[in-house]
């Protein structure tokens, strides 16, 4: 890259679009483009291909965490564990430190 008499860099419009040309070629042609800023990733450049495929895959996991966080609900608001877990917010530290003693008791 040419460089000015103070030391700055200088490019012109047209090596500039010709490198970002480049850039994006690499992106389309399924390539991963990085772009930082003081050594420090802050985007990336991706096909659309690859963002589709990409995008999808939370989508399942995303169903698939809300299956299992409606089905861990309804269990959580049957009237014996609202209650427990009712009491257990109101617990004295003493009554939470008994509590853990008999559940590591249990454990062993």
């Amino acid at each position: 890259m040419p460089t000015t008499d103070k030391g700055r860099a200088s490019v012109t419009a047209t090596e500039a679009k010709n490198k970002f040309g480049r850039l994006l070629e690499k992106a389309m042609q399924g390539g991963v483009v990085v772009i930082t800023k003081h050594d420090e990733p802050k985007a990336v450049l991706i096909s659309v291909d690859e963002y589709t495929a990409l995008s999808r895959v939370p989508e399942s996991r995303i169903d698939t965490l809300s299956a299992e966080f409606d089905s861990f609900l309804m269990r959580m608001q049957r009237p014996g564990v609202r209650n427990s877990m009712r009491a257990a917010f109101r617990a004295s530290p003493k009554q939470i430190g008994k509590a853990a003693v008999v559940a590591a008791r249990k454990r062993v």
